[in-house]
């Protein structure tokens, strides 16, 4: 729907009533807070012109439930500008420019800027102009009422009086100013010794059934308290909003937080979920933060140049997929001779462009998955998943490749139960076991280990071929693969599309110098929460 339509759609509502008032009011606020409508000048009267008429309590409503919906600066100032209990949610949570800011700054009231000196997550241009207002915030105000007309004035025509209001001397705007010259000036002669930041390496954190942080333990809990590991929150990566979406544990998601306090800078966050032992009702996460080490990137990726990039291989993916399938469709009508009578030579050429078409839909799939994971896109529907029978069926699949590389896979004795997608955790311990049974030698025996680390943690450790060896750590994630390896988009690409799915899962994937150690949430957490969600 245009905007025009949208918005003509809102004011046709029965505006002589109360609750038409109300009514369009609200929408209003919420499509533009929601920024699903520009905020221009027709918007904006209209917001004015319904904003006398609707009850304080219904705008303070109003501001609370956009408080973490990052509405745009017109909105922000409209809240801003109102009761004390209608701006200070817009005041506690809103994200601006620090131009806008301080745009902003002169038309609030001393409450308002006083909510703004107890947040820590303001640009250093930000806090220097809220101390500027140091000595005029202390002084009373008069009891006149100002204009609704006078919030719409910026910064600089407040900066800015003519010279009749100054001879007047209703606004003492040289004083001020001269106060402030003189503030900064001291200060820059004799600057005050800083204490120094502590620095905090990781906290605690618990959020609410929604995904938002409520409470903190370790390090400032202004910056952090309200983060949400939802998808909106730009701040925390799909990992944590993907684990949120099906109820699951998440490890190594990460955190950015903005501003100067101890908690600024990049985190590394992790989380298991808790349930109402009564009800089964999903209660919130219980979770760690830490910050990252030096071999660890924790920065999210600039989410337009990595959506676009994706998309974009999606769409070769798909231009990919189509001829190949093509391919291996008629290889396999001439093997089967169903065009005619075909020698044995052809139907052996015939049966190996099968063999390397399939190979190369198997790598056209993962490249797709990749992209998926990128972009936020991969669907998943949680859902309980037995292991033992299924690392039987992948064995046996994979049967043929470990006897041409001479290795054999010993699948554990004892069975357990996981919770995701059945169909991606068949595909993550499919990629894992190929990876390194094509990697092996002949003789080379890959061990698979399942055991119960905790209640809601099953481990299953995978061997490390001994051609891995040279490799300690991670750094086999960025093997450049080039001479004997026989997975067509490498070893390296292999393992880190399984550590970016098991993540996706809500688990992680370990590199040891002896074993690969995948973790996933065991299928009991995942009964509770499901007893709830049915």
């Amino acid at each position: 729907m245009r905007f025009d339509d949208t918005l003509e759609t809102v004011l046709a509502s029965d505006l002589r009533t109360p609750f038409g008032v109300q009514s369009a009011w609200r929408q209003l606020t919420d499509l533009v807070g929601r920024r699903r409508v520009v905020p221009d000048t027709r918007v904006l009267a209209a917001l004015r012109d319904l904003r006398g008429k609707v009850p304080a309590t219904v705008r303070a409503a109003s501001a609370r439930s956009l408080e973490y919906a990052n509405p745009p600066a017109p909105l922000v100032r409209l809240f801003a500008l109102d009761d004390a209990a209608v701006a200070a949610p817009a005041l506690r949570s809103a994200r601006l420019a620090a131009a806008e800011w301080i745009q902003l700054l002169p038309d609030l009231t001393p409450a308002g800027r006083a909510i703004l000196r107890n947040r820590r997550d303001l640009s250093p241009a930000v806090q220097r102009a809220l101390e500027s207002f140091g000595p005029v915030d202390f002084v009373l105000p008069d009891n006149s009422p100002v204009p609704v007309e006078q919030e719409a004035e910026t910064a600089p025509a407040a900066a800015e009086p003519s010279l009749a209001e100054a001879d007047a001397g209703t606004f003492e705007i040289a004083e001020v100013v001269a106060r402030i010259d003189a503030f900064w000036r001291k200060r820059e002669t004799d600057p005050a010794p800083m204490a120094a930041m502590r620095v905090v390496e990781a906290f605690r954190f618990e959020t609410d059934g929604k995904g938002i942080i409520r409470w903190v333990d370790g390090v400032s809990r202004g910056p952090v308290i309200g983060i949400s590991l939802d998808a909106g929150d730009a701040r925390v990566d799909g990992t944590a909003s993907g684990a949120l979406r099906h109820r699951a544990a998440f490890s190594h998601a990460r955190l950015r937080i903005e501003g100067e306090s101890d908690a600024a800078g990049d985190w590394l966050i992790s989380g298991i979920p808790a349930f109402d032992p009564a009800s089964g009702r999903f209660t919130g996460y219980r979770g760690t933060a830490r910050r990252p080490r030096p071999d660890e990137r924790a920065e999210p990726p600039a989410e337009g140049a990595s959506h676009a990039a994706a998309d974009s291989l999606r769409q070769l993916v798909h231009e990919l997929r189509t001829p190949t399938n093509a391919i291996a469709g008629f290889a396999e009508m001439i093997e089967s001779q169903m065009l005619g009578p075909v020698s044995a030579v052809y139907r052996e050429r015939a049966h190996i462009i099968r063999a390397q078409a399939r190979e190369l839909l198997g790598a056209i799939d993962d490249l797709d998955l990749a992209a998926r994971i990128d972009s936020a896109a991969l669907a998943l529907i949680p859902g309980r998943v037995a292991l033992r029978p299924l690392l039987e069926s992948i064995a046996e699949d994979l049967g043929p490749l470990a006897e041409l590389r001479g290795a054999m896979i010993a699948l554990p004795i004892d069975d357990a139960s996981v919770v995701g997608d059945r169909r991606a955790v068949e595909r993550l311990l499919s990629r894992l076991l190929a990876t390194l049974v094509s990697a092996s030698a002949p003789g080379e025996r890959i061990g698979v280990y399942v055991t119960h680390e905790a209640v809601d943690r099953v481990a299953i450790a995978i061997d490390r071929p001994r051609a891995l060896a040279d490799y300690p750590g991670d750094s086999v994630l960025g093997i450049d693969d080039e001479r004997d390896d026989t997975t067509l988009l490498g070893t390296g690409f292999a393992l880190r599309l399984a550590r970016n799915l098991a993540r996706e899962l809500g688990g992680s994937l370990a590199i040891g110098s002896d074993r690969l150690t995948l973790r996933l949430a065991a299928s009991v957490i995942s009964q509770v929460g499901q007893a709830h969600l049915n």
